[in-house]
């Protein structure tokens, strides 16, 4: 078996894991949009997704994330002149109507799931569909004046700390309904819902309690009136425990190691 076909056998295996989690809680995994973290990836290995018809993709650093976008983005107009227009699959269609877009099947849709530091927030405006990890009002702040300069609408997630671990990034989970509150005041920045993290560990029922308080925390949110209809995201669930994310509610995972494979140095993702 070569890497290439690896990588599609490894995607197949996380969409059948989807499927099973979902149906597990009377859900469908069609429901749940699956973003391919790409931290480790080898450029071939995000090419043939492409090809298979894969479009959400996601990295944890700026400079990663436009360098990533870019090689991706030269690479599917290549694709256009030498091939024409690549099928899109039902899946992607799926995640469309989560997102609320119609996204071409010849594109990619990046997502910023790292730590942003204030001063990177102008580079993510051009390039990510989705921003996962607003966790203060300053960086709401700036994401605002990116969104105003560039002349587009942010949409964001609020990475919510609903662990109460100390390493842990994201606003404390009282502070969430307030800065939801705030963002909605921005003309140029769109509050889609929450993303929270989970501590990692060996058994991924460890999880569990973390991904219900976010999803009951969403839940109040729309109670309360602080969103509106489209505040419809969770992303919640990464290799480990993405399973346990769903059968809470996530509808967005973020996975790296169990489609790419584990990085050398054996770090989590």
């Amino acid at each position: 078996m070569t890497v290439l076909t690896s990588v599609i056998d490894r995607l197949g295996e996380v969409q059948r894991r989807i499927d099973a989690a979902a149906s597990r809680v009377g859900r469908s995994g069609s429901e749940v949009i699956l973003v391919a973290v790409t931290k480790y990836a080898e450029v071939d290995q995000i090419k043939t997704l492409l090809e298979h018809g894969h479009r959400d993709f996601a990295e944890n650093q700026v400079q990663q994330l436009a360098q990533r976008a870019a090689i991706v983005g030269e690479y599917l107009d290549r694709l256009r002149v030498l091939k024409g227009t690549i099928a899109k699959h039902a899946r992607g269609q799926a995640a469309d109507s989560v997102i609320g877009e119609v996204t071409p099947p010849d594109t990619a849709r990046w997502h910023m799931v790292g730590h942003l530091q204030r001063n990177k927030v102008k580079r993510v405006a051009d390039v990510c569909r989705l921003v996962h990890s607003i966790d203060s009002l300053r960086i709401a702040e700036e994401v605002q004046a990116a969104g105003l300069q560039h002349d587009c609408v942010v949409e964001v997630l609020i990475q919510v700390d609903c662990s109460g671990e100390s390493t842990k990034h994201g606003c404390p989970a009282p502070a969430a309904i307030p800065l939801a509150e705030q963002i909605d005041t921005m003309a140029n920045v769109k509050l889609r819902g929450l993303m929270t993290m989970a501590p990692h560990g060996e058994n991924p029922e460890d999880s569990r309690a973390v991904f219900g308080r976010c999803r009951d925390l969403l839940e109040e949110m729309h109670r309360i009136g602080a969103c509106d209809k489209r505040c419809n995201i969770l992303s919640m669930g990464m290799t480990h425990d993405f399973e346990v994310a769903i059968e809470e509610g996530a509808n967005l995972v973020r996975i790296g190691s169990a489609i790419f494979g584990e990085p050398e140095n054996n770090e989590p993702r």
